[in-house]
């Protein structure tokens, strides 16, 4: 029988192992991440095979090699379900599944080139915080924070989402202005000011997302934030200066004072972050919020200052658990 096997174009493995059920777009991922291009042994690559449950399936034999698990979990980050066959004497003796690991050196590859892990003799190092769960708790939503410190505004200024969610529902509106009162009471603001940005200081169907702001302006009214001022829609000239809203007739509680920009979508966001960051030379720090532990997310192009503050932000979010939310729920009934 072992002639019969060893007969075959491709001849079984005698002593080795096969790396199975690795999703063909992560095949040769997995092939550079074990080393596959350094080893002398006889080795067999199948592309896009067919399988039952991948619909193709990419597969690697590697003669005379015996993984340890050290090596073989390195896997588990882009392809966390491949099987493991141990063969000897063309029988499989064994049968593992890779494991993610907790630490991650060297794996993974910062995306920013001029990273100091993609220019210095310095491996990238991560740690696993939640191997089954992942970083996002169910049902919690992921948004951006970034606060700015801006030469011509006397005190920071936080505002959200210029970085993930492209067109917030109410709910998730709702949920990205707590994460912005939980982050200002760690920041020492006790009655934060939050601006509901537009355009203009019109509601108007033509613009669904000022629809949401009449909702969350009455949500406010009756207690469902604490202790906070929201008001919108206010465009930012008006949120941040107490004579433009003068000028315009407009009667507001943020009064020119806001602490908190709501911005409408992800466009917004992300354009007036860039424009104070180039002409008003604002120094920013920028973390993501949902997550179970700090994520910070500067913009590449941020200052190296920008970059530390973004650190001291996570630092300081993680030093205290804000019970606003939760206090605010008891006392008014709110489900949120």
């Amino acid at each position: 029988m072992s002639e019969n096997k060893q007969a075959l174009q491709v001849a079984a493995l005698k002593n080795g192992t096969v790396i199975d059920h690795i999703p063909s777009e992560k095949l040769f991922t997995v092939v550079q991440l074990l080393g596959v291009e350094q080893m002398t042994s006889n080795i067999t690559i199948g592309f896009n095979l067919d399988s039952k449950k991948l619909g193709k399936k990419g597969i690697i034999k590697i003669a005379d090699k015996f993984f340890c698990d050290e090596e073989i979990n390195r896997i588990s980050v882009v392809a966390p379900h491949v099987k493991l066959n141990i063969i000897r004497d063309y029988e499989v003796v064994e049968k593992k599944e890779v494991k993610m690991p907790d630490e991650l050196r060297g794996i993974v590859k910062c995306a920013n080139p001029k990273c100091i892990t993609n220019n210095e003799p310095m491996q990238t190092w991560f740690h696993v915080t939640d191997k089954e769960k992942g970083l996002l708790p169910k049902g919690k939503i992921l948004t951006h924070l970034a606060v700015m410190e801006i030469p011509t505004y006397h005190k920071l200024l936080f505002f959200s989402d210029a970085a993930v969610i492209p067109r917030p529902t109410l709910q998730q509106r709702i949920e990205m202005i707590w994460y912005a009162i939980c982050t200002c009471r760690h920041f020492g603001i006790e009655q934060p000011r939050i601006a509901l940005i537009h355009c203009t200081e019109k509601v108007s169907a033509k613009f669904p997302h000022s629809l949401d702001y009449v909702n969350i302006v009455e949500l406010a009214e009756a207690g469902e934030f604490g202790n906070v001022i929201i008001d919108g829609p206010l465009d930012v000239r008006t949120a941040c200066e107490q004579a433009s809203g003068d000028i315009k007739g407009i009667v507001s509680p943020i009064n020119g004072q806001a602490d908190v920009l709501i911005f409408p979508n992800i466009e917004s966001g992300n354009a007036f972050y860039k424009s104070v960051s180039l002409f008003a030379q604002a120094e920013m720090a920028g973390l993501l919020q949902g997550p179970i532990c700090p994520v910070v997310l500067p913009s590449r192009s941020d200052s190296g200052l920008s970059k530390y503050y973004s650190i001291a932000m996570a630092c300081l979010q993680v030093s205290g658990d804000c019970k606003c939310r939760k206090q605010v729920s008891q006392v008014t009934g709110s489900s949120f």
